[in-house]
């Protein structure tokens, strides 16, 4: 395969909101910006994009309409990359892997802090049932051009059978770095540095934040086959959380960053399993972060 580069005029539309997605591009050369509602009363711009960055992947890791306008800003160079050939572009640039995936992960890192924001901020006019509690949020949300309109929380709650697809081509594959734990194992601590990432084969681990304290809460079940603590891995940041071992003989497949390009060579299945898990998380989150801005936004009209 060979990428194809192509080149856009300032103004020009280089991917439509709404359209079904089947390739994904690299920024070359200059700028682009992405927007919500172009050309429309509402438009919002998003974000600017520079050189090396990617945009368009979601639509195709995940086969969704597109989220976003993206409009050149100035004279731009791409290289545009069809999904079909996604496993060949990275098979001949492996060290892609982790570059799509920290993308990712940074993305939805950015989304759960805006998120846990919005959602600090419904409680406490739940709580007080009082309209003053969200003009600063409100305000701050306007400051960075997010504008919450009735028309941007059209969005759907996005559908898991992408991950079930991705989880039954892994499954039965044999793991290449195994690691057999028995009951209340704690396979990682909450605030320990991420140094890998996990996929369970047999079993089932629980995620826990503040694990044994009063307040423990538990957060996740992760059972066969799907993979947990990529984030810690990826932002190579500490865990957010606890993950403990909840049956004897739970068998989960250690994957470090290291490893990625030749887990990509011997299972590209598991490669595609962890893309759609990070893609399925971003739009679950800005989903719920979007959810919580229309209902802070429908206070304020009152």
């Amino acid at each position: 395969m060979s990428t194809v580069e192509k080149t856009f005029s300032n103004g020009e539309i280089i991917i439509k909101q709404g359209d079904t997605g089947n390739t994904f591009f690299q920024l070359l050369e200059g700028k682009v910006g992405v927007y919500k509602n172009y050309d429309q009363a509402d438009q919002v711009q998003v974000a600017i994009l520079e050189q090396g960055q990617y945009f368009g992947e979601m639509a195709v890791i995940e086969n969704y309409p597109r989220s976003t306008t993206v409009v050149a800003e100035g004279d731009v160079k791409v290289i545009e990359i069809a999904a079909e050939e996604l496993n060949e572009y990275i098979s001949q640039n492996p060290d892609k892997i982790l570059e799509i995936m920290k993308l990712l992960g940074k993305r939805i890192d950015a989304m759960t802090n805006d998120y846990n924001e919005a959602k600090k901020v419904l409680d406490e006019i739940r709580l007080s049932n009082s309209r003053d509690k969200y003009q600063s949020f409100f305000n701050n949300m306007i400051q960075q051009s997010i504008f919450l309109s009735a028309k941007n929380f059209r969005l759907e709650k996005p559908s898991a059978e992408s991950l079930r697809e991705a989880a039954e081509k892994v499954s039965g594959q044999k793991p290449e770095n195994a690691v057999t734990y028995s009951y209340g194992t704690i396979i990682f601590k909450q605030g320990e540095v991420g140094k890998c990432m996990y996929i369970v084969h047999s079993g089932s681990v629980s995620i826990y934040s503040n694990y044994g304290a009063n307040n423990e809460l538990k957060l996740a079940e992760i059972t066969p086959v799907a993979c947990f603590g990529e984030m810690g891995m990826i932002l190579d940041e500490p865990r957010n959380a606890t993950a403990v071992a909840e049956n004897n003989d739970t068998e989960v497949e250690i994957i470090r960053a290291e490893d990625l390009e030749n887990l990509f060579r011997s299972s590209p299945e598991k490669i595609d399993m962890i893309l759609k898990n990070l893609s399925y998380r971003l739009r679950t989150t800005t989903y719920e972060y979007y959810k919580a801005c229309k209902e802070i936004y429908e206070a304020q009209k009152d």
